[in-house]
């Protein structure tokens, strides 16, 4: 758990706060959700089964919601 607070904490603001902010709505959306280090980076887990995970543009410092299964979703709203 130590290296997954040290992922949100080690982020430079205004990034940190969007990162943690994100992380709470997620979690609040359901107690089956659950919040874990893969790849270094922070996925979110439902029953088990990896959903989404949180990712960092290097370039453009931006933080971005990423689905696991994304191809199903048909919205020109979202980036591919």
């Amino acid at each position: 758990m130590k290296q997954l607070d040290d992922f949100y904490l080690n982020q430079q603001e205004p990034l940190k706060g969007t990162l943690l902010a994100l992380k709470e709505i997620i979690l609040r959306q359901d107690h089956d959700i659950t919040n874990v280090l893969k790849y270094g980076m922070p996925f979110f887990c439902y029953k088990g089964k990896m959903f989404c995970y949180l990712w960092i543009h290097k370039k453009l410092k931006q933080s971005y919601i990423v689905l696991v299964e994304g191809k199903h979703f048909d919205d020109p709203h979202l980036i591919q």
